[in-house]
């Protein structure tokens, strides 16, 4: 990394009392980071999934059995593990064992289909395969076996690390699901148990296990994490690659940016030192995890976070709204990372006044721009604001957001995180009176290495000043503060003209009827692009034709306005909860070609059935 700028930036004069800009950002790596947690935390609850719970002193030595295992079967340093795991401790134990090992983890999310599966196994050259023994998981791996570098596979069986009635009760899950599918009748005698058992399986999103081979190529996380004796010690340096986080690429095939131990522990240190505002907190945080840890938000915001300050990390293995509420209600979590539509749920909840939210006292919001409606609710809900964050894959999770304790500007999304920079390289075209806008870049200790054979991807972002772009279309004010306008690749152009969907949805938002709203370029032969809004309206509220063209005259310009506003009862989003404007533009590019696709008659036609 370049070295750090040393003249003064407009975010330090405005920066929290507690803390410093320059702070020291420890150069240390992750196993090194959860081996002084295990120590320093060894009689604290750590884990808890389900109703069970474990001590940090447990974790540590169920991590330690586990990479011993690991190296048993030849993991070591330059392998490739795959995680595709929920949320669990399967995830966790998994995690840190590879790390501790020097095995670098390649984070897979288990809804992939098989093509995508298949891809991400091949292009990150993953030796071996972590996964819930689920019938629509395990066989998209097993496919795989034998093929690239993969040869083995761990199977993870959910009822492993489930307290002992809900583990009799997912057993009973399994084979009542296996019967069922052979002998419909005689399950249907299993009554009262293949029921409460079949409630089980749907809170934690299982469908039935699947059929196991038993040989060399199959293994099985319950027999690795009883290995005997303790992991031979592994060099594990800050500059050694610890993920590969893929992400979308430009031309549509994910691509995996190169996270390096120091990338990751710097930025978990950086979240501890802002989100917590420097405070040496006397009581044990408790961290509830909903988002996956598969995505980088999750991964660092709570999974890495929880070891850094000692917290217990309370895990769910997918969101349900009332299940969430009840979690809170119960286990009283004092920090918490999600993203807009999952607040904007538990603010739109119709029984809200029934549960208990005063336990929280830091909730972070990211992955998506946090609308103001979203802010407000919960903050009348709850009494605490949200702490809007920003960044990406790329640059380990975090780089900007708002400061806990002082000013939160309207439409910012913060300031630079300790040790971090921003630089805008001005669009020539683009003009707003009193501000520089452009491309944003970063430089930091938690910025990648690049991306995983992908040479000229990563020239094409990384500057030679050791700043990276983002792709994403803001400014900084005099304050420091950053602005985010729009983002490049979803940028309209209108003969010649730029429009960015987040400024058109911003102002669409302001209409009293609209509940939602996505924005995106549509072609058009005549003038390149156009923006057509999709939206979603409150319930009993109408738009009439032209009515938000009229509305919009007030606050955007008129190529700005969107000709077309389409009424849809929802929209398209992300496995996480981000909006998900590439399924929007795929079914416009649909309709296009069915509009364009020459009509076929028949001199024969057949009657209308």
């Amino acid at each position: 990394m370049a070295p750090r700028d040393t003249t003064p930036h407009p975010w330090e004069k405005s920066y929290p009392q507690e803390l410093k800009w320059d702070a020291e950002i420890p150069d240390t790596t992750i196993p090194a980071m959860f081996d002084e947690a295990v120590k320093k935390y060894a009689d604290r609850p750590c884990l808890s999934f389900m109703g069970k719970k474990l001590t940090y002193k447990e974790t540590g030595e169920m991590v330690d059995r586990f990479a011993k295992g690991l190296q048993d079967q030849g993991i070591g340093k330059g392998s490739k593990v795959g995680l595709c795991l929920p949320n669990s401790p399967f995830y966790i134990i998994a995690y840190y064992a590879a790390q501790k090992v020097g095995a670098t983890v390649v984070n897979f999310n288990p809804l992939y289909a098989e093509k995508e599966m298949e891809h991400q196994i091949r292009d990150s050259d993953a030796d071996m395969m972590i996964v819930p023994n689920l019938e629509q998981v395990f066989p998209k791996v097993e496919r795989m076996l034998g093929e690239a570098r993969l040869k083995k596979i761990v199977s993870c069986d959910m009822a492993d690390f489930l307290p002992a009635k809900k583990a009799v009760l997912l057993k009973t899950f399994n084979k009542v699901s296996r019967i069922a599918h052979a002998q419909p009748l005689k399950a249907i005698f299993l009554g009262y148990a293949g029921k409460k058992a079949d409630a089980l399986g749907k809170k934690l999103g299982v469908q039935p296990a699947a059929k196991i081979k038993k040989d060399k190529n199959h293994l099985r996380f319950s027999d690795l994490v009883k290995t005997k004796g303790k992991p031979a010690p592994a060099e594990v340096s800050p500059k050694d690659t610890a993920v590969l986080q893929y992400t979308g690429g430009t031309t549509g095939v994910p691509k995996a940016a190169v996270l390096s131990q120091g990338n990751l522990a710097a930025n978990v240190n950086q979240a501890g030192m802002w989100f917590l505002a420097g405070e040496k907190r006397e009581k044990q945080d408790k961290i509830l995890a909903v988002l996956p840890f598969f995505h980088v938000f999750s991964m660092t915001a709570q999974m890495n976070l929880s070891f850094n300050i000692g917290a217990e990390l309370i895990m769910m293995p997918k969101f349900d709204l009332n299940e969430f509420l009840e979690t809170v209600t119960k286990e009283k979590p004092t920090i918490f990372a999600g993203v807009p539509d999952l607040y904007k749920k538990v603010v739109s909840a119709p029984d809200l006044g029934k549960y208990d939210l005063s336990s929280l006292e830091i909730c972070i919001s990211g992955a998506a721009p946090l609308p103001d409606e979203i802010r407000d609710a919960f903050k009348q809900v709850t009494g605490i604001e949200l702490l809007e964050g920003y960044g990406s894959s790329e640059c380990s999770a975090a780089a900007i957001a708002n400061p806990l304790h002082g000013v939160k500007k309207p439409k910012s999304i913060g300031m630079p995180l300790p040790g971090t920079e921003v630089k805008i390289i001005p669009l020539d075209d683009y003009r707003e009176p009193g501000k520089i806008v452009g491309e944003i870049c970063l430089r930091g200790p938690q910025v990648m290495q690049g991306y995983w054979k992908q040479p000229q991807e990563t020239a094409d972002v990384m500057e030679k000043d050791g700043f990276m772009r983002t792709g994403d279309i803001g400014y900084v004010d005099n304050d420091g503060y950053v602005f985010i306008v729009g983002r490049s690749k979803d940028m309209i152009i209108l003969n010649g003209l730029k429009i960015f969907p987040l400024k058109v949805e911003n102002a669409i938002r302001k209409h009293d009827a609209v509940k939602d709203v996505s924005v995106i370029g549509v072609k058009n032969p005549k003038v390149g692009e156009v923006p057509k809004a999709f939206v979603v309206l409150k319930e009993g509220k109408t738009l009439a034709d032209g009515e938000m063209q009229e509305f919009l005259k007030g606050y955007l310009a008129p190529y700005e306005i969107p000709r077309r506003v389409d009424i849809r009862d929802s929209l398209p989003l992300t496995a996480i909860g981000k909006p998900d404007k590439k399924a929007l533009r795929k079914e416009e590019e649909a309709k296009a070609a069915a509009k364009e696709a020459p009509k076929t008659g028949t001199d024969n036609p057949q009657p209308k059935l």
